[in-house]
């Protein structure tokens, strides 16, 4: 209907799930509207995960080994499993998105993830079909994109990793990949060249591989659309897919060849999600108060993109997938590529809802991930017991005692001017004895103004630090210089403190005089009341099932709720041994973050 109210000649169908539906490409086939994605045939073949693996085998693409059947029940899942031997990945059959897939370790993980994905599959897709396939080790994430036209000609545009991921979902992706070689690369893109030609594929498309740590690659999926990470491909190649897309759609034959593709610098993406990293990723919702992602630009080598359909004051709901925008930096090395993208998320402003711009900039700075050390399990190693937040090494910690100073200090100036204290007449206060608090550790200092920033020293005996900025009381984003060292901070000015956001973490600064210091450490704490004894909703979200009574004894680990949030169900378990003293909630409910589920009774 809004083809015709349009006049348009054609759909884009996005990323969504509408763009591998193969009815919707067919009806509009049938009302003679362009289709700008691959043909119908195409889509229900590879649409299908249990068909699209036998084509791939019938094509002498690698798979990996596994039960391509349908699972009628729980216990064949159990026996199919124990054959192929654990670890095992259940996969919803029409699944994408890691949306219906588990990883079990055992019988019981079979059982408890076959129900589980079952019911997201049927869910997120209409269809409860689950298949089992064998779980690699060190496994990697890395995909090869494809063009193709409608005669004859399909080409690689080389690869993507996209190996961090969380929930089976895609956290970073870079191109090209730091592990592979030029002989894999050619091995994957050719073998990803044979299946498309064997479904005789049109469009952009994606056959995604998982490797291991020999460079092994297997078939996972393909994907008929365009993906969500195709940005840092077209930043490597400078080739426009959207727009190849709609020449192949239109007819044309690609204008370029495989040998004419030439692979450019290093890009990265981080997806910026509405969830909250502190706590396992739950998602979030909410209202957008503030929206500024960095400005896009091209300086110095070095490209920031940004793919967003968010603004600021704009609804987070808990009805769609959490992701609100796509973070591209692109540079001439992974090194650099890496560091842009440093820098454009410490510029990265979100207020008004939980997300993860903390959690991939603290990835920008991990020593393994700089290495290029990866796998699908890195988050799971790296973090074991969730993100705490980035550890700052003492020297940015001093960078930015010495930037609270300068706040603090140019405030007292606004301050001075505003109330007329010194009769109108412009001066800046003199240097003095101060203690600046990050935290709670307290950092004794001389600070001073100075001409375009201050100085502030940590010791009689150390050269005073040099803070030069252009940074004035009304910026929520400080670009300085501290001793050299290129320093980006976000500034939250609030009642008592200011909040400094740095490379993934964020402190509470406060300067005081000496004697207000000494007087502060005498300050009571306050004492958090102890809500152990209840099951708090972790997120807005609807309850799918409550799976105790009242008065039964449970043990830590065991389920006790499951939560559906954008899409996603999420199992709560006990975290100790106790006994259901009363539930206050029901299968269908819609919870508030923090809402009572369950109360215990006290021990």
């Amino acid at each position: 209907d809004a083809v015709k109210q349009t006049g348009a000649q054609a759909v884009h169908p996005g990323y969504g799930f509408l763009s591998e539906n193969a009815g919707f490409a067919q009806r509009l086939q049938s009302e003679g509207i362009a289709f700008i994605g691959p043909n119908v045939r195409a889509i229900q073949a590879m649409g299908d995960k249990i068909e699209s693996k036998k084509l791939a085998a019938a094509a002498k693409v690698n798979t990996v080994p596994g039960y391509l059947g349908v699972i009628k029940d729980t216990d064949e899942a159990v026996k199919i499993a124990s054959g192929i031997g654990y670890p095992v990945m259940l996969k919803a059959s029409a699944g994408g998105g890691g949306k219906g897939m588990r990883i079990a370790w055992n019988e019981a993980e079979v059982r408890e993830g076959f129900a589980a994905a079952t019911s997201e599959a049927i869910s997120s897709f209409g269809d409860d079909r689950v298949f089992i396939e064998k779980f690699v080790s060190e496994p990697r994430h890395i995909e090869i994109q494809l063009i193709a036209d409608k005669h004859g000609n399909i080409i690689y545009l080389f690869e993507r990793e996209c190996s961090i991921q969380r929930r089976h979902q895609k956290v970073i992706e870079e191109a090209p990949s730091p592990f592979l070689d030029e002989a894999s690369r050619k091995a994957m893109g050719e073998q990803a060249v044979a299946l498309a030609r064997a479904v005789d594929y049109e469009s952009a498309g994606t056959v995604e591989f998982i490797v291991d740590g020999k460079r092994n690659f297997y078939f996972l999926e393909m994907n008929t659309r365009l993906q969500v990470e195709h940005p840092v491909t077209e930043l490597i190649t400078g080739i426009d897919l959207v727009e190849q897309m709609i020449r192949v759609a239109a007819g044309e034959k690609l204008a370029f060849a495989q040998a004419e593709v030439k692979l450019n610098g290093w890009a990265m993406e981080s997806r910026i999600y509405a969830e909250d990293p502190f706590h396992n990723f739950l998602p979030s919702i909410g209202r957008l108060v503030k929206y500024r992602p960095p400005a896009e630009k091209i300086e110095n080598g070095r490209t920031v993109r940004n793919d967003t359909g968010v603004y600021e004051g704009s609804e987070i709901s808990m009805f769609y997938d959490p992701m609100i925008a796509k973070l591209c930096t692109h540079a001439p090395t992974r090194t650099e590529a890496i560091q842009a993208m440093g820098e454009a998320l410490d510029e990265f402003q979100v207020r008004g809802i939980r997300h993860n711009v903390p959690f991939v900039s603290a990835l920008m700075h991990h020593p393994r991930f700089i290495e290029g050390r990866i796998t699908t399990a890195f988050i799971a190693e790296e973090y074991p017991d969730g993100f705490l937040g980035n550890t700052l090494p003492d020297q940015s910690r001093r960078d930015l005692a010495a930037i609270t100073a300068f706040v603090y200090l140019q405030n007292e100036v606004r301050k001075r001017q505003i109330e007329g204290q010194l009769n109108g007449t412009y001066q800046r206060p003199r240097g003095g004895d101060w203690v600046v608090t990050l935290d709670g550790i307290d950092y004794p200092i001389i600070g001073m103004l100075t001409e375009g920033g201050c100085t502030v020293s940590f010791s009689a005996n150390e050269k005073p630090s040099r803070v030069t900025t252009s940074w004035t009381p009304m910026d929520t984003v400080m670009h300085a210089n501290v001793d050299g060292r290129r320093t980006i901070v976000q500034i939250d000015q609030r009642r008592n403190d200011i909040l400094l956001t740095h490379r993934g973490s964020s402190v509470s600064g406060v300067m005081r005089t000496p004697r207000a210091a000494e007087l502060n450490a005498l300050m009571p704490e306050i004492v958090i009341p102890d809500m152990s004894k209840y099951l708090l909703c972790p997120m807005p979200g609807l309850v799918v099932s409550i799976h105790v009574e009242v008065g039964q004894k449970v043990n830590a680990g065991d389920t006790l709720a499951i939560v559906e949030a954008m899409k996603m169900q999420n199992i709560l378990r006990a975290e100790n041994a106790g006994t259901v003293a009363a539930i206050k909630a029901k299968a269908g409910d819609s919870l508030a973050f923090d809402q009572v589920i369950l109360e215990f009774e006290q021990a």
